[in-house]
């Protein structure tokens, strides 16, 4: 009997996991935005207080990361400084995302003069370097963890603006919208209920990939001084402070890789995002 004769076998449509790389990024995400929620759980040493005899220690099963010049535990200082960088992060990419995405809706919309006249105010946006226009605003506002996360936001704006318009435009010439316009519905009804949540999907992606980008930010402002002061135990006020004893470079190594290691894998997620994403 030929195999040509035999009855076509169905094919299940195989399940796609993520690949060992995003497992592992999703991981240690998961492991840091438990470091924000609920920190105590993780360490029970204080981040303010320190032994003073036990300063400078090395890192060891008492002291994970070791100690600082104050004898404070240092993976205590960075686990309870998660959640501050954590969260000015998330805001900053909120702020981008609502202001920016609402840019990039309206102009790709409607085009014609209100496209020319955002597209020139996003512009300008992009002329100004994202970490110069940040301390600009930072500068202004005042030096504390908020003022940061609202600077990075709006310093994010024309990111996603120009972004979404894109994403906009390309929607806005798809059949169901044509469709849609035909059947007898409103413009703005065609706007929030067919192209918004279609042209969203590629803001996704890019939203976890700034929210590394602002993470990074954030850090660069607070290691200059523009965020909380001390005690407070931002990431980057971490590094700023262990540059100071380069004799013990834990200080600076230990906040430095859970930073390097929290953005890589925002960075990896949204390329698998942006991948899966594709039809």
């Amino acid at each position: 009997m030929s195999t040509a004769s035999l009855p076509a076998i169905p094919r299940l449509a195989a399940l796609r996991l993520p690949p060992p790389s995003v497992i592992l990024a999703l991981a240690i995400l998961a492991l840091v935005l438990a470091w924000s929620l609920a920190p105590g759980l993780f360490t029970a040493y204080d981040p303010a207080r320190g032994i003073p005899a036990h300063k400078l220690m090395g890192p060891s099963a008492a002291h994970w990361f070791g100690t600082d010049h104050l004898g404070r535990d240092l993976y205590a200082r960075i686990v309870h400084g998660t959640a501050s960088s954590v969260t000015s992060a998330l805001v900053a990419v909120g702020i981008g995302v609502l202001a920016g995405g609402s840019i990039g809706l309206v102009a790709g919309f409607f085009g014609g003069v209100v496209d020319a006249l955002l597209g020139r105010l996003v512009d300008v946006l992009l002329a100004i370097p994202r970490f110069l226009f940040a301390i600009i605003i930072v500068t202004a506002l005042g030096f504390d963890t908020v003022n940061t996360a609202i600077a990075t936001g709006i310093s994010a704006v024309a990111i996603f603006a120009r972004v979404m318009r894109a994403e906009v435009i390309k929607t806005r010439g798809a059949t169901f919208v044509e469709a849609a316009f035909l059947q007898g519905g409103s413009r703005w009804h065609v706007l929030w209920r067919h192209v918004l949540p279609n042209a969203s999907r590629s803001v996704l992606a890019l939203a976890v990939l700034q929210v590394g980008l602002s993470i990074l930010v954030i850090a660069g402002l607070a290691f200059l001084g523009y965020g909380d002061p001390p005690p407070a135990s931002d990431w980057g006020l971490l590094i700023a402070t262990g540059k100071d004893y380069l004799k013990w470079p834990w200080l600076v190594y230990a906040p430095a890789l859970v930073t390097v290691a929290a953005v890589l894998s925002l960075n990896r997620i949204s390329r698998w995002l942006r991948r899966t994403d594709r039809p």
